[in-house]
């Protein structure tokens, strides 16, 4: 049986990491997407405003799939970290609407933590099924 290759992703316009760690790979038909914050690429740092900020989480993870070839709608799963349910899950909700013009959504688990990096309100991580084009 062939061992299984890993493509690590690293696309012109997605955020550079902080720390020991890919924006994402790609092993056969699947794409997985690190936690993406609402961190501008261009400057690295978290964009201003709570929506915004989310927003731009979104955003972050959108360049990386379709960077290898997929899109926000080959999502098989997603995983929401917010450090405030009350306030941010509604923001999540928004912008998944947003970003997948009103369903259908992917299946989602959302969990509230005590604290993100640099502070951050929101993390978001997905798995997506992108067959090789070939």
């Amino acid at each position: 049986m062939p061992q299984a290759q890993i493509e690590f992703l690293s696309p012109p316009g997605a955020i550079k990491p902080t720390g020991t760690w890919s924006v994402g790979v790609r092993t056969g038909d699947f794409v997985f997407v690190s936690g993406m914050r609402g961190i501008d690429p261009k400057t690295n740092t978290p964009v201003e405003g709570d929506a915004a900020r989310v927003r731009q989480a979104f955003s972050n993870m959108k360049t990386i799939v379709e960077a290898a070839g997929g899109s926000l709608r080959d999502a098989a799963r997603l995983v929401v970290y917010v450090t405030d349910m009350n306030r941010h899950r509604p923001l999540v909700n928004a912008m998944q609407e947003e970003f997948w013009s009103g369903g259908p959504y992917p299946p989602r688990t959302i969990v509230e933590v005590r604290a993100l990096n640099q502070d951050d309100i929101v993390e978001v991580e997905g798995t997506f099924y992108c067959p090789v084009k070939g």
